[in-house]
């Protein structure tokens, strides 16, 4: 195992959840991935889990 531990981004978890959905769709990831960073303010109260 690599001790050397990569920091993950908000970005990295957006483009992760887009390429899933895109997957599961058939939508293209920057479509989703632009929808979702849309939304942020939406939900601005409330943060990721990391």
């Amino acid at each position: 195992m690599s001790k050397d531990k990569k920091k993950i981004t908000k970005s990295m978890i957006l483009r992760s959840v887009a390429s899933s959905t895109a997957i599961e769709t058939g939508a293209p990831v920057k479509t989703i991935e632009k929808r979702l960073k849309a939304n942020k303010l939406k939900y601005e109260s409330l943060s990721l889990a990391i």
